[in-house]
């Protein structure tokens, strides 16, 4: 199965196509902002470089978050648009079920974390690579709890990965926790792995919200007098 693989969900753009597992071509550039700028020239190097075009692929993988609201909706919009233009599926990826198939090591308890800001990250508990519960937007205080009691039922400490791992570290210094991997994105292979095992019919590439966003719409139209003060 050859795949294309886009995320744009967090601190990253990456483009990248695979033949089941084997990286035939990889972009990957850490960026806080600008995604949709960048997109489209990668996802348009590494078809060209993997050889066959858009025409040789049979999937298309894409993260739907929990992440930044801007940036997985370039990734989600641009994947849609490929695929329906294409004719092939499109699969939605759990940006935190991604960052905790980056470890080199599957088993053992993990918790995949996000810093979500606000005293909050999103946070999915793993053991031996198996989600022990849906993807969740934690206070730090509860994130830890919900670690120490992991840790605590299968007698050793979790590993932790993503943005949100030094954050809980730095708030909770004595947890005790084994390695820290405070990537900024998952890893392409990661994705390829998540994409080429996902069943379309259950994974639709619709954005996952964990949380309501920080814009809110205007009280008045333009042009419009203010409402006077109750």
């Amino acid at each position: 199965m050859r795949l294309l693989v886009i995320d744009t969900a967090m601190g990253a753009c990456t483009a990248a196509v695979f033949q089941d597992d084997r990286a035939l071509s990889v972009r990957f550039e850490l960026m806080a902002k600008g995604h949709q700028e960048r997109l489209g020239g990668l996802v348009r190097d590494v078809a060209a470089e993997a050889g066959g075009g858009f025409a040789a692929l049979d999937r298309i993988g894409v993260t739907v978050g929990p992440g930044s609201f801007t940036g997985l909706r370039v990734g989600l919009a641009f994947a849609q648009g490929l695929g329906a233009a294409l004719g092939r599926p499109v699969v939605g990826l759990s940006t935190l079920a991604a960052l905790a198939a980056s470890l080199e090591e599957a088993g053992g308890p993990v918790a995949a974390l996000i810093d979500a800001r606000r005293g909050q990250v999103y946070a999915r508990f793993l053991l031996n690579g198996a989600a022990l519960g849906p993807d969740e937007a934690l206070t730090l205080d509860v994130a830890a709890a919900r670690l120490a009691a992991l840790t605590q039922e299968v007698g050793g400490p979790a590993r932790l990965v993503g943005s949100g791992a030094a954050v809980l570290r730095e708030a909770f210094p004595d947890l005790a926790v084994g390695a820290v991997d405070p990537r900024a994105a998952p890893s392409p292979q990661a994705l390829a792995r998540l994409a080429r095992a996902a069943d379309p019919a259950a994974c639709a590439p619709r954005p996952l919200y964990l949380r309501a966003p920080d814009a809110t719409p205007p009280s008045r139209l333009p042009g419009q007098p203010r409402q006077p003060a109750a």
